[in-house]
């Protein structure tokens, strides 16, 4: 990015950097070059102009929200009846037949609905999971959709290759062939991936689960990811039929399994971790290995409570994931920060996770989570991803002696501004760089055919 165009943001009522310091700043801004941030500081030690100033008095100002578990095709199918009220492996297979039948108009179209639904609830960094690829869907459908709107964006290439007939879960009409799956994994990463600072496309290598695919197939996604220097994402320990599966199938835990696999390390992120056990969990710490965590779809699917305290007193890597929205049916970060604050304390006590925690692990962890050190935090060098919140609203009255605190516990609240990569995305509340009504028009009428289409 050259232009050259500055943007000035001042007055805030409270700006959270979330860097070293941690620092909470009452009349504060930031000052931006292009798609970074250059200066972080009070308004009056800020320069006075540039090619926009956004004045956000009365707003709380805290980095970019960042989303590290998503199935965004999903959202095509949120609360159909046959999957409310099962868990995890009859909610699969019962919705399965169903995703049989996605095209890749509706790829790209159930993109674009929830990257706006996680952009207006203040994420501007999302992973997405795409592991199945019916009648001619590919996952550029999905890059499409995120170069459209302007999301900073993971795109996870998933697969599955166990099929029912070979001991999997998945119908066998739904897996590939392993071979195909390296193939066209390989020719994303050459085509898309960026391994630049700032970037705003990168390629994850995301076999889907330990009963999906085998162990051949890890083992090389491995190899892959690794001669690319990209990123490795799978599905681990989501609830007891899970852990029931490895030990039946290899014999193992799930942490044994990943580590066998050489799926451990600051390069590995695993969605959901909620059965992980002591000996895992240090694995992972001492490894350095991510945890996604998805509090609304475990209750959902009434998985459990993931151990996040004990994973982040041990030094475990810990991001926060909104999942798929067939097994949360919404994605609103600041919402899933709140559950993941409220469920802790039903697991673990009322100081089992706190306000700044839940940002903590909100920002600064996914960072970590996905292997970068350019988003996360409001600091110079960083890239220019922030999100504002009006504190004027009806649902924060009475809360405005700690805007951070409100902003977790109160009900969740809607952005008034987001800015990526130094672009205004959100503003006043609308989404910038997209119409919003015939995006949802066709959804809606997508989704309609596709449940037809499979009943």
């Amino acid at each position: 990015m050259k232009s050259g165009k500055t943007l000035l943001v001042k007055h805030a009522e409270m700006l959270v950097t979330m860097d070293e310091t941690r620092r909470e700043m009452r009349d504060a801004g930031l000052y931006i070059e292009d798609n970074r941030i250059v200066a972080v500081g009070p308004s009056a030690t800020l320069p006075d102009t540039a090619d926009e100033v956004l004045d956000l008095a009365g707003h709380l100002v805290i980095p970019g929200l960042i989303n590290t578990h998503h199935h965004m095709y999903q959202s095509l199918t949120r609360a159909l009846p046959a999957a409310q009220n099962a868990e995890l492996f009859g909610w699969l297979t019962n919705l399965y037949k169903v995703w049989a039948h996605l095209t890749p108009e509706m790829i790209e179209v159930s993109t674009l609905s929830a990257m706006a639904e996680l952009l207006l609830s203040g994420c501007t960094t999302s992973s997405d999971h795409l592991y199945l690829y019916p009648n001619g869907s590919r996952l550029d459908d999905s890059i499409v959709a995120a170069q459209r709107i302007g999301m900073r964006f993971h795109a996870s290439r998933g697969s599955m290759s166990v099929g029912q007939s070979a001991g999997g879960l998945p119908p066998d009409a739904l897996v590939e062939r392993e071979a195909d799956i390296l193939r066209d994994t390989q020719r994303l990463i050459e085509t898309w991936h960026d391994a630049q600072r700032y970037a705003m496309l990168r390629v994850v290598v995301a076999p889907c689960s330990p009963f999906s695919v085998s162990r051949d197939l890890m083992r090389e996604s491995a190899a892959l990811a690794r001669h690319y220097g990209v990123s490795l994402h799978t599905h681990l320990a989501e609830n007891v039929n899970d852990i029931a599966y490895s030990r039946e199938k290899f014999g193992m835990t799930p942490a044994e399994y990943v580590q066998d696999l050489d799926w451990v390390g600051r390069d590995v992120w695993h969605a959901h971790c909620v059965q992980l056990d002591e000996p895992g969990i240090h694995l992972f710490a001492r490894t350095g290995t991510g945890v996604a965590h998805c509090p609304c779809s475990n209750m959902r699917l009434a998985s459990g409570i993931a151990p996040v305290r004990r994973m982040r007193l041990a030094g475990v890597p810990v991001g926060l994931g909104v999942d798929g929205s067939a097994s949360n049916d919404g994605a609103q970060m600041v919402g899933e920060m709140r559950q993941a604050l409220l469920l802790q304390r039903v697991g673990f006590g009322p100081d089992a996770m706190t306000a700044r925690e839940a940002l903590e692990i909100a920002t600064l962890g996914g960072a970590q989570v996905l292997n970068r050190d350019d988003i996360g935090a409001l600091a110079p060098g960083m890239a220019a991803d922030f999100v504002a919140f009006d504190l004027r609203q009806l649902s924060f009255a009475g809360a405005l002696h700690d805007p951070v605190a409100a902003l977790v516990f109160c009900a969740p609240s809607q952005v008034a501004y987001s800015v990526i990569n130094g672009q205004v995305v959100v503003r006043e509340g609308v989404l910038a760089t997209l119409e919003l009504a015939p995006v949802i028009e066709r959804h809606n009428h997508l989704a309609q055919s596709l449940y037809q289409a499979s009943h």
